[in-house]
């Protein structure tokens, strides 16, 4: 059944769950790099040891958790696991008072992402049709995105009202946590009699498709130089912008993405998901060129703004592309794979970000983005014409 939206129930509750999830986890995450930096006193390095971490964990189960959750036919309870797993790492950082303990509550959220988001996105899929994949991509994504701009403004304000005092602003993201386990708990139903008749072959990489393979190697190349987003935030205040401006310019971007979504999720489907990523490759590599090159903290609104529409432009969408030229009974494998291998090198980019940022200078991390960016891109176009889907 659709709504006034044009998506299904299970498609529009799951973006109320990304929501208030998502809330939660943004009201925490530009704050975790200044609390690591100001108030532990960890260097940048540090910064980019924990998020490169926390996201590779992330990323290696979202392959291992949709291979599982194909080969069980379940996708709701790695969807609950999941959020449950992130709503109660938020306890953990607000207890730190060192480092570690800020890499155990993080490696505890991005454990949970990589339990959940693998199932999640498959069910998202099985849950649309066709024709209309990359609209129920963009809803999602809008949704999600829309409690990440709602986040940092509640950070803002918190930090405010506990004057500078950024513990209990972890305690408090607990809240929308749980409302968005409760709400996924009663309200998402699995898609059985999408699942049931299916029968898992063995994966194996060589029997991936053409597109599949060309643009998880586009992929990976770019991945290698898109380090963390807690580096964007930590520019904005390299550049002279105060805690609490640099979260709102990350609530900027947040929100850029949010509007953009879903308009561009539509005019994917129409004209087909290929233009669009690669467009996206190389407006990263200007926006990245330019957070790099950058002296001014005026333009550092202008290039967040900028930076919410590219991930509008390849995030749902990179996700609705390889639904598409995935094989529908291995949706969540495929997608596990794509993002598992994605976030290993994520890993690696914000180890090197750090290490650029430490022993070079602040925009090294970023001009070496915009090279990656570029090789991806060119890449992407070079190999394309090689491949049957033409989307």
């Amino acid at each position: 059944m659709k709504n006034k939206f044009g998506i299904s129930k299970n498609v529009f509750v799951l973006g109320l769950v990304s929501f208030f999830n998502d809330v939660a986890s943004e009201m925490i995450y530009p704050v975790v790099p200044i609390f690591l930096t100001s108030v532990l006193q960890a260097p940048a390095s540090v910064v980019g040891l924990i998020e490169g971490i926390a996201e590779s964990t992330a990323s290696l189960l979202k392959a291992f958790s949709g291979w599982f959750s194909d080969k069980l036919k379940k996708r709701k309870i790695f969807i609950v696991g999941g959020y449950s797993f992130s709503t109660f790492s938020k306890l953990i950082i607000g207890w730190a008072k060192t480092w570690p303990l800020v890499l155990i509550g993080r490696f505890l959220d991005r454990f949970g992402k990589g339990i959940r988001t693998s199932s999640r996105d498959a069910l998202i899929a099985e849950s649309s049709d066709e024709s209309i994949r990359g609209r129920s991509f963009g809803f999602h994504r809008t949704l999600d995105t829309l409690g990440a701009v709602i986040g940092p403004l509640a950070a803002i304000f918190l930090i405010q009202f506990f004057g500078d005092n950024l513990r209990p602003i972890f305690y408090l993201a607990f809240i929308p946590g749980v409302i968005a386990v409760l709400l996924l708990m009663i309200f998402v139903k699995e898609k059985r009699g999408e699942t049931e008749k299916a029968v898992l072959p063995k994966f194996s990489f060589k029997n991936l498709s053409l597109s599949f393979k060309i643009f998880l190697i586009c992929s990976i190349i770019f991945a290698l130089g898109n380090s963390a987003d807690a580096f964007l935030i930590l520019r904005a205040k390299n550049l002279g912008l105060t805690t609490s401006l640099a979260i709102f310019a990350y609530a900027l971007f947040n929100f850029s993405y949010a509007i953009f979504s879903t308009p561009l999720g539509v005019l994917s489907d129409k004209i087909g998901p290929k233009k669009l990523l690669l467009i996206g490759f190389f407006l990263f590599a200007i926006i990245y060129f330019l957070f790099g090159v950058n002296q001014s903290p005026i333009l550092i609104w202008l290039l967040f703004a900028f930076y919410g529409f590219y991930m509008a432009l390849t995030e749902g969408i990179g996700k609705a592309y390889v639904s598409l030229i995935g094989e529908k009974e291995r949706m969540a494998t495929s997608l596990g794979v794509y993002q598992m291998a994605t976030g290993i090198c994520t890993f690696f980019a914000s180890l090197i970000a750090g290490l650029l940022w430490t022993y070079i200078n602040a925009s090294a991390p970023f001009i070496f983005g915009s090279v990656m960016a570029i090789i991806a891109g060119f890449l992407f176009l070079v190999l394309g014409k090689k491949d049957k889907f033409r989307q």
